[in-house]
């Protein structure tokens, strides 16, 4: 059951109901396989640093680019 129209998935939302921010210190590895992207890097990195290596100033900009679309 998705979110909300053009979402995908179900995402949590803070007590204000405001979706909450994805983590920096996430895992690349997590991104790659959530959106089917492969971003070149090891699945290990934290997503604030591919982030800064791409110049992408937050998760949505960089999963709304052509970074790592597979084919």
């Amino acid at each position: 059951m998705a979110d909300a129209p053009g979402m995908r998935g179900e995402r949590s939302r803070n007590q204000n109901g405001r979706l909450r921010d994805t983590r920096d210190d996430k895992h690349v590895g997590t991104l790659e396989r959530q959106y089917n992207r492969d971003f070149g890097v090891r699945s290990d990195m934290h997503v604030d640093t591919l982030l800064e290596e791409t110049g992408m100033p937050s998760v949505s900009k960089l999963i709304q680019s052509d970074i790592g679309k597979k084919s």
